[in-house]
């Protein structure tokens, strides 16, 4: 309600100019209390454009994000609104998913994918978390493509920086890419197999650029 406030009349809460006290202005916080005007000033203070539709998926997700990360910062909503952009039409989503990994043992993990409104189960075990994910991904929408890059960062140098993840698929001559983001590693590397795999069921093989020492892909 504050926020939204101060976007529609900023002497609603401010009594003096910023600048008449040495700032050059105000800056929201953006967090889980913003409401749908405060994330929208942030998106378009990024210079990001947004239809409605695409808007209100992003909101959705910004507000699962805000629930689990303190401080939302710009390249999380810069990451969160591209994947939503990216995602939008897909017909898999990752619903659910769960992993179980102690010392000496395999790692295993159950997904729940949502497919045009029909709900796809799958389980598998790993090497390690993210290798029992995929695997259960493959379980779950019965295919096994052959993973040819996987890569992850850390979006920040916060201690409760997301995790980003690229990864590169092959099904026969065709490579598919896919990319995810989310504050666990393991989610977010689920979320670009998944990215991938939708690129898959469209036919919508990347196109990979050789380079001196590294290849890229668009």
């Amino acid at each position: 309600i504050h926020q939204d406030g101060m976007l529609k009349n900023r002497t609603t809460y401010e009594i003096m100019n910023p600048q008449d006290v040495g700032w050059e202005g105000t800056k929201l916080i953006v967090g889980k209390h913003s409401g749908r005007a405060g994330f929208k000033n942030a998106i378009n203070e990024l210079g990001l454009r947004l239809d409605d539709e695409q808007l209100q998926n992003a909101y959705l997700k910004f507000l699962e994000l805000a629930d689990r990360k303190k401080h939302v910062t710009a390249a999380d909503l810069e990451a969160l609104v591209t994947d939503s952009v990216e995602t939008q039409g897909d017909s898999i989503h990752l619903v659910q998913w769960k992993v179980d990994i102690a010392s000496g043992e395999p790692a295993t993990a159950m997904v729940v994918l949502a497919r045009d409104g029909q709900q796809l189960v799958g389980e598998a075990e790993g090497n390690g978390p993210v290798e029992a994910m995929l695997r259960a991904i493959d379980t779950a929408i019965c295919k096994e493509p052959e993973l040819e890059y996987y890569n992850v960062e850390a979006l920040g140098p916060q201690k409760d920086a997301q995790g980003t993840v690229n990864v590169r698929i092959r099904d026969g001559e065709n490579i598919y890419t896919g990319h995810g983001v989310a504050p666990d590693v393991v989610e977010a590397s689920g979320r670009a197999y998944v990215a991938a795999i939708n690129r898959l069921e469209r036919n919508q093989p990347s196109t990979v650029i050789a380079g001196s020492s590294t290849s890229r892909w668009t």
